[in-house]
Parts: structure tokens; C-alpha cells; sequence
């Protein structure tokens, strides 16, 4: 079967030593759909992102671009603005036929950590071709908050495949009809869209805009910062809101979301011909997201949304992205809500899992 490989592949991939290990698995890092990645005990701050490019390791590009380690075995700042590499603690060792995407979690996102996975030989980030077997490297670039981290912790994730199982346009249908997977009319064009909540069923609160100048958010402490202390409210009364070049805003989608458990899906931006702004995008949504025997009933998507380089008027219901579906390859045995203590099901409007929501 090709597809998405489920939970129970990834533990086979484990054992068989197709996915490699510095350090012993730890509870909740297979997922239903995807395995999280964990940061190494160093980091190297580096002069400029780069790609390890054909034929060359990111070791060699390291000693090109290499500013200074940082020790993270204690804890350690990584600074806004600033691009460090750090090692994985987990490697590849693929068979031909399975290739591998990456994404930043859910969480990473959401305090607009841009954190990238790079491989040697890469050409793409993100992207692990069939057969690639050597080292995982994580570039993460703090832009609005600068973040303590520790080894171990899991800002980045990946998802396998056996070949390609994205659903046409006509499988999407097909799929809505049978399992709804918005609430409402979809808009199915090239995947499912998703547009921008603007006018809430109760209030004026739309979204937050990540203030300029805050403390250092220690990435192990869950729900103890006030979000009042990094973020400024986004309010609206007339379904529109003007996005500020350079700013970072959480926002969320007009659509509540489902993704039925035989399926996997990856947000994916929206190419507007517009260009004055981009949602940046947490990536993988698991099996059994918004599903309602796993918890869900619908669950909105967070966007994550940079302005460019002029002011841009958003609207309510404007499309700002889309989902695109994939087949999984078989049926994962446990699903995204139902008993992982997943963070996001059924979530609204919500900042990450760090700050205190009343």
C-alpha cells in the first residue's frame, strides 16, 4: 500500500534500524502520522541559512559559515534573530521507495520559531529523498521571541511516504460527501481551502500580534507566561483587520477542520497572486485531527500570518491557504486527541501551549 506510513510502520522503521537513535525513543515521539525530531547537545550559530547542496555534508558548510557552538546541555538562549544548526538526535537510514517531509510543530509555529530540517546533499529544505541515509540537522531561526532550549526537546517534526497518495480534487469531494471535512460549503481547488476568521460568533477578539520587544520564553514551561507580556490583542468590528509589514499575527481559520483517520494532511500556503502577505504554517495535520470519535467535532486551523512589505487589508472569509490530503497507507492504531494528550484538538483561537489562556 502506498501512503503515509502509520504509527505502527514508524515503530517497525525503529526496530529494523531505518530510523536511527542517539538516544533511547521517549513517550509521545511516535505520532499518529509522524515522529518527532529532538534537538542534540550543540548548537552552532551560523552567519546565513544555508543548504548542504550535492555531494557536500553539512559538516563542510559548517566550517564555512560557523560563528560560534553553543552548549545546550544545560540550557541555552537561542536569540531573535539570529540562525543557529543543530544536530538531531535521530538519523536515516531510508530503503529506496520511502521519502520523508518535514515540518515545525504545531507549537514551533505559533511563537514563530522558523525551524527547518537539513540533510547532507540537500537540495531542498524539509524534503529527505528516498533512500537518504546519514544525519538530521535542525536550523531554527527565532524570529519574534528568543527561546531557551534544552537537548532532547522536539520543535520539528517528519512524516514518511510510500510514493505519492495525494488526493485529486475529485477523491476530495468524494471524501466531504461521505465524511464531511469542513463544516459547510468547501471550497476544493487544488486541495481543500480555508479562509480567515474576521467576525466572531462572540466579541471582537480575532487574533494576537507578537510585540516587539519581550523576554526569553523557556520552551519547557507550559502555560505559565502571560500572553499580555508578548502579545497585543487584534481586534475587530467590521470583519477586517490591516496587517502591519513585518509583523507576526495569530490568527485562525473561518472553517473547522476533519481529518478522517485513513487520512493525513499538510497545510500548504496559498499562491495569491497578492503577495503581501504569507501564512507560515505548522504543516502536518495528524489522523483523526477535528474528528469527532477522537474528540474533535471540528477544530479550527491556527494561522500563522507575516505581512511583507506594505500594509495589507485582510477580510473576513478572504482564502488564505489550503490543505492538501493524503491517503494513509494503512490505518494508524492510535489517533490525533484520542488518549496522546494531544494539545490542539477542538482548539478556536489559541497560542501556543506555553502561555496561560483564561
Amino acid at each position: 500500500m502506498t501512503g503515509v506510513l502509520p504509527s505502527q510502520i514508524l515503530e517497525t522503521m525503529l526496530k529494523n534500524g531505518e530510523i536511527l537513535l542517539d538516544e533511547p525513543l521517549v513517550e509521545g515521539q511516535v505520532q499518529p502520522a509522524s515522529l518527532d525530531l529532538r534537538l542534540g547537545k550543540t548548537a552552532y550559530r551560523v552567519r546565513a541559512s544555508f543548504l548542504a547542496g550535492e555531494g557536500n555534508t553539512v559538516t563542510d558548510r559548517l566550517s564555512e559559515f560557523e560563528m560560534h557552538q553553543v552548549d545546550l546541555s544545560e540550557g541555552a538562549v537561542l536569540e531573535k534573530g539570529c540562525v543557529y544548526v543543530v544536530p538531531l538526535m535521530e538519523g536515516l537510514n531510508l530503503p529506496e521507495g520511502v521519502n520523508a517531509v518535514a515540518n515545525a510543530k504545531s507549537s514551533t509555529g505559533r511563537l514563530d520559531l522558523l525551524t527547518r530540517t537539513i540533510t547532507d546533499g540537500g537540495v531542498e529544505f524539509d524534503r529527505i529523498p528516498s533512500g537518504y541515509s546519514g544525519p538530521l540537522y535542525a536550523e531554527i531561526c527565532p524570529r519574534s521571541f528568543s527561546v531557551l532550549v534544552r537537548p532532547g526537546m522536539r520543535l520539528n517534526q517528519i512524516r514518511f511516504r510510500d510514493g505519492q497518495s495525494v488526493l485529486s480534487d475529485e477523491e476530495l469531494t468524494a471524501v466531504h460527501a461521505d465524511t464531511p471535512l469542513v463544516d459547510g460549503e468547501p471550497l476544493i481547488d487544488d486541495g481543500l481551502g480555508f479562509s480567515v476568521d474576521l467576525k466572531p460568533a462572540d466579541g471582537t477578539l480575532v487574533g494576537y500580534r507578537a510585540k516587539p520587544h519581550t523576554g526569553v520564553i523557556d520552551l519547557e514551561r507550559i502555560g505559565e507566561y502571560d500572553p499580555a507580556e508578548y502579545w497585543e490583542e487584534v481586534r475587530s468590528d467590521n470583519g477586517q483587520i490591516i496587517l502591519d509589514p513585518g509583523a507576526f499575527y495569530i490568527l485562525v481559520s473561518r472553517e473547522a477542520v476533519t481529518i478522517p483517520p485513513q487520512y493525513a494532511a499538510e497545510m500548504a500556503p496559498y499562491l495569491a497572486m497578492v503577495g503581501e502577505f504569507r501564512v507560515h504554517y505548522a504543516g502536518f495535520f495528524d489522523p483523526g485531527f477535528g474528528f469527532a470519535d477522537a474528540g474533535g467535532a471540528g477544530s479550527r486551523g491556527v494561522l500563522e500570518v507575516r505581512c511583507h512589505e506594505a500594509p495589507f487589508v485582510l477580510e473576513h472569509g478572504q482564502v488564505v491557504g489550503r490543505l492538501v490530503y493524503e491517503k494513509m497507507s494503512e490505518l494508524p492504531e492510535q489517533l490525533y486527541g484520542a488518549g496522546i494528550a494531544s494539545n490542539y484538538q477542538g482548539q478556536g483561537l489559541k497560542l501556543s501551549k506555553h502561555f496561560k489562556m483564561g
